[in-house]
């Protein structure tokens, strides 16, 4: 069983900042890619970033310069640095991750977080 646990949403004001945090736990022998997907409320959900096990990182357009990933693989985490928030931004966040996981073999999984949400006042 694993799962990811995300933290750090909230309501915050146009311009503001906030974090966010998912961390995968669980019978996990590796992680391939992690990232952060929104839905706000009629719209599909929508990738905003992704970072590779080794660092590389892709941005939606509409949040480059103002959103930052991360990652800790010693801690199986990864991190969403949001600034400049706009209004627009409002949405459910999840974020997401390719596991392979140990059970009698290893197999790839691909899991994602219960959502945070985000709410930017104008």
């Amino acid at each position: 069983q694993v799962q990811l646990v995300e933290s750090g949403g909230g309501l915050v004001q146009a311009g503001g900042s906030l974090r966010l945090s998912c961390a995968a736990s669980g019978s996990i022998f590796s992680i391939n890619a992690m990232g952060w997907y929104r839905q706000a409320p009629g719209k599909q959900r929508e990738l905003v970033a992704t970072i590779s096990s080794g660092g590389s990182t892709n941005y939606r357009d509409s949040v480059k310069g103002r959103f930052t990933i991360s990652r800790d693989n010693a801690k199986n985490t990864v991190y969403l640095q949001m600034n400049s928030l706009k209004p627009e931004d409002t949405a459910v966040y999840y974020c997401y991750a390719e596991l392979v996981v140990v059970t009698t073999t290893l197999i790839a999984e691909d899991c994602w977080g219960q959502g945070t949400q985000v709410t930017v006042s104008s």
